[in-house]
């Protein structure tokens, strides 16, 4: 299924897609980070939503 690019929520909630700017905007701000900041954290901890959570909380 293709992306819808009128539904701005991320795609698969359960994977960062740092390839797609409206995934970006979603991410940083359901984490309340900056785009550096989850760019960063996906590099280390990978694209799954949830090991990205922990890898934050963890730098916090």
């Amino acid at each position: 299924m293709s992306d819808d690019l009128q539904n701005r929520g991320a795609q698969d909630r359960a994977r960062i897609n740092m390839h797609e700017k409206h995934e970006i905007q979603y991410w940083t701000k359901a984490l309340g980070v900056t785009e550096e900041e989850l760019a960063q954290a996906v590099k280390q901890a990978g694209s799954s939503a949830e090991a990205v959570r922990q890898h934050l909380r963890t730098k916090h």
